[in-house]
């Protein structure tokens, strides 16, 4: 088992999970299952999977709220979202908690497999190891530590989140795509919702800024994308 990457698969329709576990164990993945919310959390500290596969519809605990205690339980965990087709609110609920990615039922078991792979390399790609540290007014970003303060307080981020601020303060005062956005934090073989950057960019700003409803560090620019202000003067949407 040593070197392969952990899933844990939470899902309570047997046939299902089966069905996920036998087609990632054929591609070499390190599986373990859950039939609930509360199991999820649970395996999830002792099995310290890599990525969860998070079915939305589950009992008693919904998959959304499990997304959104593991954010603040296990942050560094990935989460690919497993929804009904056509429940678009439960998608964009997912990635406002913090999900990665989303796959709709009924799915390809290729296509779920090439998501895990690409989420997966995504967060390798947000960790890499040389050491470098970007100071920018209140702001200051430690690569090594994976670590962001804002006045000598430590924010709570994402991997993605993290991700999206770094190319900020590397790129301040430039207006950045939202295209360019995407390519670069999710990478070029993303497949998701394109709306994901919107919905990440709301989440970041609910942390860093003093006003979210009033952002003076990552501006909005109509038509094409957002600017992260580096005095933090000018106010956007």
């Amino acid at each position: 088992m040593k070197g392969q990457e952990r899933i844990l698969v939470v899902e309570d329709e047997d046939s299902i999970r089966q069905f996920i576990t036998i087609n990632l164990e054929r591609n070499s993945f390190q599986v373990m299952e859950a039939v609930s919310g509360k199991e999820a959390l649970t395996r999830s500290k002792t099995f310290r999977p890599h990525l969860m596969v998070l079915d939305i519809m589950l009992p008693g605990m919904d998959g959304l709220e499990v997304c959104r205690r593991l954010r603040v339980e296990s942050p560094g965990i990935a989460v690919i979202m497993l929804t009904a087709r056509g429940q678009d609110i439960d998608k964009v609920m997912g990635l406002e908690l913090g999900a990665d990615d989303y796959v709709v039922k009924p799915f390809n078991p290729l296509e779920l497999v090439a998501r895990i792979r690409a989420v997966l390399r995504r967060m390798q790609t947000d960790r890499p190891d040389n050491s470098q540290i970007i100071c920018q007014g209140l702001f200051r970003l430690d690569d090594r530590a994976q670590l962001i303060c804002k006045n000598d307080q430590e924010l709570d981020l994402t991997p993605r989140e993290y991700c999206l601020m770094k190319i900020f303060l590397e790129n301040s005062n430039r207006a950045l795509s939202r295209d360019w956005l995407l390519n670069l934090a999710w990478g070029e073989d993303f497949v998701g919702d394109p709306k994901t950057v919107d919905v990440h960019i709301r989440r970041l700003r609910e942390k860093i800024e003093d006003n979210p409803s009033k952002p003076v560090y990552i501006e909005t620019v109509w038509g094409v994308g957002y600017r992260w202000r580096e005095e933090g003067k000018v106010a956007g949407h």
